[in-house]
């Protein structure tokens, strides 16, 4: 079997994000129901629809590609190349009626996030990049801000209430202090707001690799920077921070002090 172009990758993701964000849009301010799972968190029928119909895509393009997704697990292939899934980031948003929920999709080779889509479809934006291929925002190059100084940055987060717990809490209140603005514009479009330039931070002490998988690669194909607390490039740090890559250093010295 002959080895599928980068290109040919981004686009068959991009098509398959399209396909689950048309998916969670049937369901999108319909008053669906949310169950919990062992963790607390809301899962709902579109939740596990979109991963299926995810699934079913890759099944039939790449057969021989493994699968990880946050509703169904893990599913090894003998290909080296294996697809994230997180049907619906932001399930919390999306079933409150709110817009900033995404479809996000990753594929990962041994070097790391190969491929990157973080879909928004109650927004109509669009936000993928791949390897070398630069990032993209519906269709038009994205590339993070210039900004150069924190007391002029845009800091965000998903919630304000998972960094006590994590013993992070100060280093939250340092970086709020620090910074111009502070805003829960959060899960992944919190993320597509930095890689796009209309903000300069996004931190959150908790993610699962499913949360992370596109964001790595979107956010350096844009000029910025993706790590975990401790500055390592990784999708695998369940936790993350992310910059227009300018004050990255600055941030990790305030969360480490």
């Amino acid at each position: 079997m002959s080895v599928p172009s980068t290109r040919s990758l981004l686009e068959f993701a991009i098509d398959a994000a399209w396909q689950a964000g048309r998916l969670t849009l049937g369901y999108f301010q319909t008053g669906i129901a949310a169950d919990r799972k062992s963790d607390n968190t809301p899962v709902t029928a579109a939740d596990r629809q979109a991963e299926q119909k995810l699934r079913e895509l890759i099944a039939r393009a790449w057969p021989d590609h493994g699968v990880i997704g946050e509703e169904f697990g893990a599913q090894p292939g003998p290909s080296g190349l294996t697809w994230i899934l997180d049907p619906i980031d932001g399930t919390k948003s999306f079933v409150h009626g709110v817009p900033l929920y995404a479809n996000l999709i990753a594929l990962v080779d041994a070097q790391g996030p190969l491929v990157g889509v973080a879909n928004f479809p109650a927004l109509g934006e669009m936000v993928y990049a791949a390897r070398g291929e630069g990032c993209y925002w519906n269709g038009r190059r994205a590339h993070v801000s210039a900004v150069e100084t924190l007391r002029d940055a845009v800091l965000l987060t998903s919630e304000l209430d998972g960094f006590a717990p994590r013993g992070k809490e100060t280093a939250w209140q340092r970086l709020i202090a620090a910074t111009a603005l502070q805003r829960t514009w959060g899960d992944a479009y919190g993320y597509a707001l930095v890689a796009t330039g209309r903000a300069e931070i996004m931190v959150d002490p908790a993610m699962e690799v499913w949360d992370c998988g596109p964001l790595q690669v979107i956010l350096e194909e844009a000029g910025g920077a993706f790590t975990d607390w401790r500055g390592t490039p990784t999708i695998h740090g369940r936790e993350a921070i992310a910059t227009n890559g300018l004050l990255h250093q600055a941030v990790l010295d305030l969360v480490r002090a």
